[in-house]
């Protein structure tokens, strides 16, 4: 499986002296690649409805990985746990056994004791850029010990704030 792929907004071109605020990376969209196993299709053939699900929730474990969080991190450093709260879906178009997909996630808002993310699932490879799914996805913070909402950790929020 390849790299996920980061998409950028500069602020100025990287060549040459610029101001700092300028130079400065913001990723805007977190791409995740996936493959289409028969274990994720349908008797009909298509990728099962909770298939895109699994899809989207590899890809937000992925993002925050990326900026430094992973699973056991979060858990066992700073105490906290995110779950899904509330997902709305729109099944658009159906993949297939075998096809490649991207599975983005773009944060749209950080509150103190929720995410708020945009996900979409895309074809990859020579289809390029069908949509198949999309989802608004807002995830809350827990207390890992109480299971009790809580905020998000200063280092989990310094690490998300640029991407706003």
């Amino acid at each position: 499986m390849q790299a996920p792929t980061r998409f950028f907004r500069m602020g100025a071109a990287s060549t040459g002296p610029a101001a700092p605020d300028a130079r400065k990376r913001v990723v805007t969209e977190f791409r995740w690649p996936v493959r289409v196993y028969y274990e994720d299709t349908d008797a009909g053939g298509v990728v099962y409805h909770a298939g895109y699900l699994r899809f989207m929730e590899r890809a937000r474990t992925e993002w925050m990985r990326s900026r430094g969080f992973d699973q056991s991190v979060l858990r066992e450093r700073h105490g906290v746990l995110f779950v899904v709260r509330r997902m709305e879906v729109d099944f658009l178009s159906p993949a297939r056994l075998d096809d490649t997909l991207s599975v983005s996630a773009r944060l749209e808002r950080l509150r103190p004791a929720r995410i708020l993310l945009r996900q979409e699932i895309s074809r990859a490879g020579a289809a390029a850029g069908e949509a198949l799914c999309g989802a608004r996805v807002e995830v809350a913070c827990l207390d890992a010990a109480t299971r009790r909402p809580r905020r998000i950790p200063a280092a989990v929020t310094a690490a998300l704030a640029d991407e706003r």
